[in-house]
């Protein structure tokens, strides 16, 4: 998959994405990144991507033009989505992510900054995507969660697919708690079922164990698959 990040910042991902599994992820291949800066494509010697908001108000707009121009300098691959990352779209979750990874080659993610960008630029958009409902200083940190989520279920990415089948909301449910060595540290040990090598029992336990915890903390999963 191709990922073709808009932003104004590009220094701040190049750490992001060269490490862990990521950075693997780009080294085979199985993901390709490339960052484009607007004010690459503006033409006044200052490099101007913002202005004053027509109509007045508080801060400053993200301009059309380098925008434009930074997308289209692209290529163009068949399974393609423009994104916009905005406070005011859909909220990142579990399927949005497999969605993405799932039916497209292309992911273009524009970041905002200032105060949003000029509205005109949604003819470029055909996804407004958010990190939840707060705000940000820009769209950088929202881009790089959407992108971490989406490269991690590309083929390749996680060593053990199958352990990508069991993790919180794949199934519309929390994860299970899990242990490891030692099996008793400062008084806390691990549930004797999961040594007891028993993997029916095990099953059973996890499952119950994943409708306890969504119950607990995330009522709302359970009450929007009803």
């Amino acid at each position: 998959m191709r990922f073709d990040i808009v932003t104004l910042f590009p220094d701040s991902f190049i750490s992001v994405l060269s490490s862990g599994l990521l950075g693997k992820a780009l080294a085979k291949k199985i993901a390709e990144i490339n960052l484009v800066n607007p004010r690459d494509f503006t033409t006044d010697k200052h490099r101007k991507v913002d202005d004053e908001p027509y109509g007045g108000g508080v801060g400053m707009l993200m301009k059309p033009e380098p925008i434009f121009k930074a997308v289209e300098s692209l290529p163009i691959l068949p399974r393609r989505e423009v994104i916009l990352m905005s406070p005011q779209g859909q909220t990142i979750n579990q399927p949005l992510l497999r969605e993405l990874a799932t039916n497209y080659d292309q992911l273009i993610v524009i970041c905002g900054h200032y105060e949003g960008v000029d509205e005109r630029v949604q003819h470029l958009v055909t996804r407004e995507v958010s990190l939840g409902d707060f705000v940000l200083t820009g769209g950088e940190i929202p881009a790089m969660a959407l992108i971490n989520g989406v490269m991690r279920l590309l083929p390749g990415t996680v060593g053990k697919a199958e352990s990508l089948q069991s993790e919180s909301f794949e199934e519309g449910l929390l994860d299970y708690p899990q242990y490891t060595r030692p099996a008793n540290f400062r008084g806390w040990k691990v549930p004797d079922v999961l040594l007891s090598g028993n993997h029916a029992a095990i099953a059973k336990w996890r499952y119950e164990q994943q409708l306890k915890r969504t119950r607990d903390r995330r009522p709302d999963l359970l009450n929007s698959g009803e």
